[in-house]
C-alpha cells in the first residue's frame, strides 16, 4: 500500500493523495468486469489504508455540519455536502479532481469525464448513517446532466449490519436482472453508471454507524434552467437543505 500525503494546506486547498496504488490494478481487468456487468465494479479493497484512515479522521470535525432528512417510505439519515468538505476536508475535493485518478476512472468507462460544476453540492459528498432505521430506498442516480453521470461510493466508516444491494440490467428486457448485495468496508469502493444501476442502502440497526463517501463524475456538464432547478430541489429535500443548496450553490454560479 501507498503512503498518501494528506497534510492540509492553507486557504482550503490540500495535496490530493498518492494515487500510485491506481498502477498496481488490473486495469484491463476491471474495465472488462465493469463493462460485462453493466458499467458497475465492486471492489472489497481499494483505497489504501493511509487514505481511507485520513478521510475518516475528519469525521469528528464534520458531525454538526451534518444535514438529516427523512422522507417517508424512502430514506433517513445525513449528508454533508462539497461545500463544507471543501472547508474541513479539502483533502476529499483533491482526490475528486485529481488528474491520475479521473484518467484511471476514464480508462473503466471509456469516456471522457469531467468534474461537476461548482454550483452542484453534490459532486462530492458524505452520508451518515447514524440512527437506527437510517437508510435509502431502491433508485437510481438519475441524471439531470446532458451526459452520463457515474458515481464513486467510497467506504468511509463502517460498523454496521447495512448493505448496498443493487440490481444490476434492470433496464435491459434483453437479459435477466443479477441482485447482489455487499457491505461497503472501509476502502471498499463501487462505481457505476447512475442511470443504470438500481440499488438501495438497507436500514442501519441499533448502535451502528455507517459513513460514506461519495463522487460524482459527468460526461457533459451542461444541464438546463428547468433541470438545474429540479436537481436543486431534490438535493434540497433529500439531502442538504435548501439553505445550503439555494445559497450556496446559486452563489457559486
Amino acid at each position: 500500500m501507498s503512503t498518501a500525503t494528506l497534510e492540509p494546506e492553507t486557504q482550503g486547498h490540500a495535496t490530493a493523495p498518492d494515487t500510485v496504488f491506481l498502477s498496481r490494478l488490473d486495469t484491463p481487468g476491471l474495465k472488462q468486469r465493469f463493462q460485462a456487468d453493466n458499467e458497475f465494479l465492486f471492489l472489497d479493497t481499494f483505497l489504501p489504508a493511509p487514505i481511507s484512515e485520513a478521510f475518516a479522521a475528519r469525521i469528528p470535525e464534520l458531525k454538526d455540519a451534518v444535514h438529516r432528512n427523512f422522507i417517508p417510505k424512502h430514506k433517513k439519515g445525513g449528508s454533508v455536502s462539497r461545500y463544507t468538505l471543501d472547508e474541513l476536508a479539502p483533502e476529499i475535493p483533491a482526490l475528486y479532481r485529481d488528474p491520475t485518478f479521473i484518467a484511471w476512472l476514464e480508462k473503466l468507462t471509456g469516456e471522457s469525464l469531467q468534474v461537476c460544476p461548482d454550483s452542484d453540492p453534490h459532486a462530492y459528498a458524505l452520508y451518515f448513517y447514524t440512527e437506527p432505521g437510517d437508510h435509502i430506498g431502491w433508485h437510481f442516480d438519475t441524471s439531470y446532466y446532458a451526459g452520463k453521470r457515474y458515481t464513486l461510493l467510497l467506504g468511509v466508516i463502517d460498523d454496521s449490519s447495512s448493505q448496498l444491494e443493487f440490481e444490476l440490467f434492470r433496464n435491459d428486457a434483453s437479459r435477466d436482472s443479477v441482485k447482489d448485495a455487499r457491505n461497503l468496508r472501509p476502502g471498499a469502493m463501487c462505481f457505476f453508471n447512475g442511470d443504470e444501476v438500481w440499488h438501495r442502502i438497507t436500514p442501519l440497526g441499533e448502535n451502528e454507524t455507517r459513513i460514506s463517501l461519495t463522487f460524482e463524475y459527468v460526461t457533459d456538464p451542461h444541464m438546463s434552467r428547468w433541470r438545474r432547478f429540479v436537481s436543486n430541489m431534490k438535493d434540497s429535500i433529500a439531502y442538504f437543505g435548501f439553505k445550503q443548496v439555494f445559497t450556496q450553490a446559486l452563489g457559486r454560479r
